[in-house]
């Protein structure tokens, strides 16, 4: 199984990944800001939901979402 990892100095919170993700996975970490003062997105998953498509990281056009293989 895989396991995505953000990184939030990349990310600027466009959202692209979280309208793309299949089972809804992807947060808006609220109230948070990266060290360029963006907002970023947070990945949950607590049930181990996630199918390891990775159209997070592939649509991402900051390259800031990356699949790890476990």
């Amino acid at each position: 199984m895989s396991e995505i990892k953000i990184d939030k100095e990349r990310c600027k919170a466009c959202m692209i990944c979280i309208s793309v993700c299949p089972k809804k996975l992807i947060k808006l970490e609220e109230h948070a800001q990266n060290r360029a003062g963006s907002s970023y997105v947070k990945f949950v998953d607590d049930s181990n939901e996630c199918i390891g498509c990775a159209l997070c990281a592939q649509s991402c056009p900051d390259m800031a979402i990356y699949e790890v293989i476990k």
